[in-house]
């Protein structure tokens, strides 16, 4: 089959990783993998074993996803909003794809409906229309009014067969943070965690002993970045590394550094899951894929979900994940270099936690349920026909 993914990160590359990931999983079966991203290029993601076509980017401003800033950095103008449409609905015709796949929407990316509308439409006026999915995490931003929540359920019901649901429902249901009618119920395929390999520690060594501290592939975290920088000067008996994502990730750097504390800082690194297996803990946000990094590795952590703006999703995973051994979730209002010391303590000397009833193989299982979708879609077209 031939697999068209369209996602678009605004803030952090987790959605981006995660349909590389699942794009990864369609091509190992023996299926062709386009994806389109339409944000910021993301250069510490691997895209091997995926065609990834680059769209005119766009990029939230903070956490206002109201405002969308273009490649120059000004706000998306509308020719620049038309220019993706166009380049959306050429590809679709390109690629003449057998599965097509929308990343978060119409759960989320209210700002873009406009674009993903008109790549649904021109999907189904194709001579021979595609499968249709949707694919979404675990948590999703809860939506802000009800009308929000039955917009998503008539475009689902209207213009798609079925929604990926990359979670074990036996951990966390899509329940949690979306209203889920009986009609929207119908169409859920939870799929298990969609997540890589578990990584081996790195070959070289590097991360080993050390204090981790990430933000993300984005430009957020510098008030995490700022507290485990004075958060070092008082346990200098462990080195910390800190990782800094974005592409200003130099001047990020330039502006961070204190001479007087040992924390290293450096760019994000594409090798950051082979450090944590032998890391003593881990700080980090609580995104998606950095949870099911954690939750694989064993390595101990200290969760800071990002809750600015409205953003709940993180605060809501980190919440689920605060009852396992190693884990202790601070609110980035409330945290010192105090605080984030007596949590690092208190995680590096919790048990091992087991993995145990996790189900990690959702990339796996999202190509089985989309293969068994497409077949059943083709007989029952088979049978009108006949």
């Amino acid at each position: 089959m031939k697999i068209l993914i369209c996602v678009t990160h605004l803030l952090g590359t987790g959605h981006l990783a995660r349909a590389l990931t699942l794009g990864r999983a369609f091509t190992a079966r023996g299926h062709a993998v386009t994806l389109a991203s339409g944000g910021f290029a993301a250069p510490q993601l691997s895209t091997a074993g995926v065609d990834l076509v680059q769209l005119p980017p766009l990029r939230s401003d903070g956490v206002d996803f109201s405002r969308l800033l273009g490649q120059d950095g000004s706000l998306a103008t509308e020719a620049y909003l038309q220019s993706r449409i166009t380049a959306f609905t050429r590809l679709l015709h390109h690629v003449r794809p057998d599965v097509l796949i929308t990343e978060l929407y119409p759960f989320g990316r209210r700002g873009l409906r406009r674009e993903f509308r008109s790549l649904l439409e021109a999907a189904h006026a194709l001579p021979r229309r595609p499968l249709v999915l949707s694919s979404i995490r675990d948590i999703l931003a809860p939506p802000s009014k009800p009308d929000r929540a039955t917009e998503a359920e008539a475009m689902i019901l209207a213009r798609y067969d079925g929604v990926l649901v990359h979670s074990d429902p036996r951990a966390t249901r899509l329940e949690a943070s979306w209203p889920v009618s009986p009609a929207l119920a119908a169409q859920l395929h939870y799929t298990g965690y969609v997540a890589p390999a578990s990584a081996a520690p790195h070959p070289e060594g590097i991360g080993k002993g050390e204090i981790l501290v990430s933000a993300g592939g984005g430009n957020v975290g510098d008030a995490l970045y700022a507290t485990a920088i004075a958060a070092a000067k008082q346990m200098p008996e462990l080195p910390w590394r800190l990782l800094i994502g974005g592409n200003d990730a130099d001047a990020r750097i330039a502006r961070l550094s204190d001479p007087a504390s040992p924390a290293r800082l450096e760019p994000a690194r594409p090798d950051f899951r082979a450090l944590l297996p032998h890391a003593a803990a881990s700080v980090s946000l609580c995104g998606y894929n950095t949870a099911l990094d954690l939750l694989q590795s064993g390595c101990p952590s200290v969760l800071v979900p990002f809750d600015a703006g409205k953003e709940v999703e993180q605060s809501l995973r980190a919440q689920s994940l605060a009852p396992l051994p190693g884990f202790a979730v601070e609110a980035s209002a409330s945290l010192t270099p105090d605080r984030l010391c007596a949590a690092l303590r208190k995680v590096m000397q919790a048990p091992q936690r087991s993995l145990d009833g996790f189900e990690f193989d959702g990339a796996a299982r999202s190509v089985e349920i989309a293969q068994t979708l497409h077949g059943e879609m083709q007989a029952n077209a088979l049978g009108r026909h006949s």
